[in-house]
């Protein structure tokens, strides 16, 4: 069915380039902020992952802060060609709200986690879903249907 978390658009140019939009969470730092992930399709697909990337930045233990890897087990070992481009932007959800401080991918993250400051973690991941998540004020009129 429609999901409401999740959009995904295919390129126009390009059927192996899709983009994602999910939102972030609820209860979580990320709630409130729609991310920007980008699919790479392998010609194998779906033998094959696709390889899924954040472009909206994103402060989270499992996502590369520069370059928006995300280490996931389905995106790698544990991929099955019964996943979906839609379930896989789900479990993306699930990681986020469910992060995974031992196998990080951003060390300053992880290491909040570790060291027990969820405090700390929460808020550094809600001034970056601020920052880079959250509809620009002004910008909302360019999304209304």
């Amino acid at each position: 069915g429609v999901d409401p978390d999740i959009q995904l658009i295919c390129d126009d140019s390009n059927i192996f380039k899709w983009t994602a939009l999910i939102k972030g969470p609820s209860e979580t730092p990320y709630e409130g902020g729609v991310f920007q992930l980008a699919f790479a399709i392998p010609e194998q697909y779906p033998l094959l992952p696709p390889q899924v990337r954040f472009l909206t930045k994103i402060f989270h233990p499992n996502v590369h802060f520069k370059t928006g890897e995300i280490c996931l087990d389905i995106l790698k070992n544990a991929w099955s060609p019964a996943w979906t481009l839609q379930s896989v932007c789900r479990a993306i959800i699930a990681l986020m709200s469910h992060p995974e401080p031992d196998s990080p991918l951003n060390c300053d993250s992880g290491n909040l986690l570790r060291s027990g400051d969820v405090r700390g973690y929460r808020s550094m991941a809600r001034m970056y879903t601020k920052l880079a998540a959250m509809p620009k004020k002004g910008a909302e009129s360019s999304h209304a249907v």
